[in-house]
């Protein structure tokens, strides 16, 4: 167990273990006089290369060896990529973790527990805007913040060496649709009085202005429902339930009933009603297997697949294969969120379906119908100028997001020296002589694939991918074993390379080629021997078709 004495005495370190150089997966550690705490611990998605893989999760190696200090889990708001890798933790730890969030954030993360049978293993602690907790070496207070998701928090968090400002995802929206704009007076009192170290939010660096508030969308909403004719049907992220009171909002003006589709969207619809977070009244929600009884012109139908998921009830639909709903002419289709990097194919192949089958489809691009979360350039100029920080770490953000945001930093006064671009691992050393960077920790990912977690690697990857590209040939060989002679001529089996029926002459030469490499090769092992057939028919099938099909060779000794 790695007991660093350097993370004793009056050294605060400052730990990503994700969320830098990527979008997802976040998670930071504070560590400081034998104590640590967790901010945040989320997911990512795979990228298109990780085959057969459902999520992407940190690496906990880290926390694991050094659990013995850590206690406490602080959570800014309820997005995956902030809590959807908390179950996952739990199983690596043993003992009990003290996790504080919001009601909605708590809310949220209880469906994960019950569904990962983990509610054992934590203590959950419902808090809210200007609440401190404490714990041996750092108090922390939450201050009201803005995002795509309801109950969203910034962190001050406090050492004797000073403050951290974590704002977490943020953007400045003075309109909101439901509670109060983000709290600038607390930021700003923490600012005339010092802070050590910044930590912002990088997403929307590029973007030049202010992020538009989340109610510009309502007014998109209500033009839109008032011209439609026939059903409307919005996805969106289900965990934007702003978006979704504007959506009951719109429905409820114009005379229409809700019918909730996509469990994710079902359990945070229930969840955010039960909290209050969603107004909307019982007698105009309808039961998602009644909508055949009501006018398409009465209907709207909320529903998760924005991004094109390919299990999503929007994706169902697209492709009829949903149970409830039938896309048809006259259908009103709104895609009410921007296409995260990587699933712009799959979300446009499921627009071209909708259109196919008569909907009209609306998405960002062609209406207002989505804003983002995320504070643009101005508004990040005005949390630096707010804050003033002695240091400052930019995180949530891909190399170049966080590239720009220190060059934005020091626009607005921080000195090049205290900018620091940290990578996932790298940690950030404070003492009250200064800050430097300090020897890296174990980081990076682990794949979730199904029930198994960690159990696919490069190597897999690897395989995979050769499969989707070239497929598999296998070679039966049955030879007696006492003289390695063939009984039967090889057995060839091929999934993905060929299909076998159109390709005869092929499988006869390379049955010709395994037939003569066992006839000259009977003093090799059966090892060697597979070997040997292996290497022949991959060069073959190379300089022959330019094909890298995976070759398995089986020898069956009778």
């Amino acid at each position: 167990m790695n007991k660093n004495k350097k993370s004793t005495g009056k050294t605060l370190r400052v730990i990503p273990l994700g969320g830098l150089h990527e979008i997802g997966k976040n998670i930071t550690l504070f560590e400081y006089k034998n104590e640590i705490i967790i901010v945040d611990c989320g997911i990512t998605f795979p990228e298109q290369e990780m085959l057969g893989v459902d999520i992407v999760i940190p690496d906990f190696s880290y926390i694991i060896q050094n659990q013995h200090k850590i206690k406490t889990l602080f959570l800014t708001h309820g997005h995956e990529d902030h809590i959807g890798a908390v179950p996952y933790l739990l199983k690596q730890i043993t003992g009990k973790l003290d996790i504080y969030g919001t009601a909605l954030t708590l809310g949220l993360l209880e469906y994960k527990l019950i569904d990962h049978r983990l509610f054992d293993r934590v203590n959950l602690h419902v808090v809210k805007a200007d609440d401190y907790i404490k714990t041996h070496n750092f108090s922390v207070q939450f201050i009201n913040s803005n995002h795509s998701i309801a109950d969203t928090v910034m962190l001050a968090i406090t050492t004797d060496l000073g403050v951290i400002l974590h704002t977490a995802d943020f953007k400045v929206d003075y309109t909101p649709i439901a509670g109060l704009p983000i709290d600038l007076g607390t930021i700003s009192q923490l600012g005339k009085k010092g802070i050590l170290l910044l930590l912002a939010d990088s997403t929307n660096v590029e973007r030049a202005g202010f992020s538009m508030s989340e109610s510009k969308v309502g007014e998109a909403y209500s033009d839109l429902f008032a011209k439609a004719k026939g059903r409307i049907i919005v996805a969106t992220f289900a965990s934007n339930v702003h978006r979704l009171q504007q959506i009951v909002n719109a429905a409820k003006k114009y005379n229409r009933k809700i019918a909730i589709f996509g469990r994710s969207m079902q359990n945070v619809t229930k969840k955010s009603i039960e909290l209050g977070y969603l107004k909307i009244k019982d007698k105009d929600i309808i039961d998602s297997r009644k909508i055949s009884d009501v006018n398409d012109n009465q209907l709207v139908l909320m529903t998760t697949g924005s991004q094109g998921e390919p299990m999503s009830a929007l994706t169902r639909m697209a492709f009829n294969n949903h149970r409830e709903v039938t896309i048809k002419e006259g259908d009103l289709v709104l895609i009410s969120a921007s296409v995260i990097p990587g699933n712009e194919k799959a979300l446009f192949k499921v627009i071209n379906e909708l259109f196919k089958l008569g909907a009209n489809v609306i998405y960002e691009s062609l209406a207002d119908i989505h804003v983002s979360g995320h504070a643009c350039k101005e508004e990040l100029k005005l949390i630096h100028s707010l804050t003033k920080p002695k240091y400052f770490i930019p995180v949530h953000g891909e190399y170049r997001h966080l590239k720009q945001h220190a060059e934005l930093a020091m626009e607005v006064g921080i000195p090049k020296k205290n900018v620091f671009i940290l990578g996932n691992g790298n940690v950030l050393e404070i003492t009250k002589e200064g800050a430097k960077v300090g020897k890296n920790v174990m980081s990076g990912i682990t794949l979730v694939d199904g029930l198994g977690v960690g159990d696919v690697g490069n190597a897999v990857l690897r395989d995979r991918m050769q499969l989707s590209k070239d497929g598999i040939i296998t070679i039966i060989m049955t030879l007696n074993k006492d003289n390695k002679l063939l009984l039967m001529e090889p057995d060839i089996i091929t999934r993905g390379f060929v299909y076998a029926r159109e390709s005869e002459e092929l499988l006869d030469t390379i049955k010709d080629l395994v037939t003569n490499i066992i006839k000259n090769n009977k003093k090799l092992s059966y090892r060697e021997l597979k070997f040997k057939v292996r290497e022949a028919l991959k060069q073959h099938l190379y300089q022959t078709m330019k094909r890298n099909p995976m070759v398995i060779p089986i020898i069956i000794a009778i």
